[in-house]
């Protein structure tokens, strides 16, 4: 039987700042690009998504979580998914 008492307690507090996102109010669709995306309409959706960043209250924890965790896709913190490649670099794959 597993002993629950051991266990960590709720850590809500490292990811109450997503409670505060400006862009809670807003359509998801805005921060992650369909499928097949380019050009212009790309632009032109990464641009809306990051003026709402800008007036976010918890940019900088958004980033900064997007940044611990690699995160892949969508505009995060402000910044795109190449904005913050080049911030980090590219990911290296271990030889197994």
């Amino acid at each position: 039987m597993t002993v629950i008492s051991r266990l960590p307690g709720p850590i809500h507090h490292r990811w109450d700042w997503q409670l505060r996102a400006a862009c809670r109010a807003a359509d998801d669709q805005l921060f992650f690009h369909p499928s097949g995306e380019r050009g212009q309409a790309h632009d032109n959706r990464e641009a809306a998504a990051k003026r709402i960043c800008a007036r976010c209250p918890v940019r900088a924890q958004c980033l900064e979580h997007a940044l611990a965790v690699r995160e892949p896709y969508g505009v995060w913190g402000g910044l795109g998914e190449d904005e913050r490649i080049a911030l980090l670099g590219p990911v290296r794959h271990r030889r197994r």
